[in-house]
């Protein structure tokens, strides 16, 4: 990859970052009534394995760049938050890929964060896309009492913001010289360390087809949290977020082959439409705004 510009290189690990989260989504729903946060410590005690083993590999040091620890911390326990939101989501909505959506909206929740946290310029077009896009959410969430997926959509919801945070925090730390292997695995262990009491206190037994999906849960999220970590190391979300709706993509033909033929209702399908199209529009503004300024 070492002849490739950053931005394609960005391009690529967010497309692997895609597959693989729309994968553990797959599985996530596959583990039946595992309680959410027994799914969440499997899913990052995998992530810290392989985490660890990587580092280990590159003789890396298992401590933060000066000055970021902070931030890890930080990072972490939105991030955390996030992964609760999604996985409470993707557990309790009928279809797979309304989850999905809410999550995404976290491109648009990186661009707000990064704009109040790291001082990076959001111009008027992008901040009509993201309050459009916040709109198309509500499609999806549809919040009425009368949608008893109410509860979960409101989780996914948290959960895409968080993601968002999460991934500001992600972007600073890269521009302070952090290593990305190094934040997966700060936020595994962080992770394992606040969810192993309740396993000690709450476990719940499973089955060994659960077993073996958890771990696959475990295994596509760390390939999807090194793809992301990666990504935006490589290239701002300006350029490459709109690469990560393809797990839309992904998550809803899984949904469909693997999940008991889901189809979203129409009001879903109407909300993926407005935030996609806002993604495309962000993305070519963008793009056509980075051409001008190099002329």
């Amino acid at each position: 990859m070492n002849k490739l510009s950053n931005k394609t290189k960005g391009i690529l690990c967010i497309l692997f970052s895609a597959l693989c989260f729309s994968g553990m989504s797959s599985f996530i729903n596959l583990s039946g009534d595992v309680p959410v946060p027994q799914k969440v410590f499997f899913r990052n005690l995998v992530a810290l394995f392989f985490a660890s083993a990587v580092l280990l590999k590159n003789h890396e040091p298992f401590k933060p760049t000066k000055g970021c620890l902070k931030y890890h911390f930080l990072r972490s326990s939105v991030g955390l938050l996030g992964v609760f939101g999604n996985f409470y989501a993707t557990t309790h909505m009928a279809h797979t890929a309304d989850a999905a959506m809410l999550n995404k909206l976290s491109p648009f929740a990186t661009l707000l964060f990064s704009a109040i946290f790291l001082k990076e310029k959001v111009k008027p077009k992008q901040a009509v896309a993201i309050i459009v896009a916040f709109v198309g959410a509500m499609f999806v969430i549809k919040p009425t009492m009368s949608n008893i997926e109410i509860v979960p959509s409101i989780a996914g919801f948290v959960g895409g913001l968080s993601a968002g945070a999460a991934y500001t925090c992600v972007r600073h730390m890269a521009n302070k010289g952090e290593n990305g292997r190094f934040t997966v695995f700060f936020f595994s262990l962080f992770s394992v360390a606040v969810t192993a009491p309740y396993l000690i206190f709450n476990y719940s037994p499973m089955t060994g087809k659960q077993f073996l999906y958890l771990m696959l849960v475990g295994l596509c999220a760390a390939g999807g949290q090194f793809g992301i970590t990666a990504a935006y190391g490589f290239a701002p979300s300006s350029e490459i977020s709109i690469f990560d709706y393809s797990n839309i993509v992904f998550t809803a033909i899984e949904g469909y082959f693997f999940l008991g033929h889901q189809v979203p209702d129409t009001l879903s399908v109407v909300g993926y439409t407005i935030i996609i199209a806002m993604a495309v529009w962000m993305f070519i503004y963008n793009n056509k705004d980075n051409s001008l300024k190099k002329a």
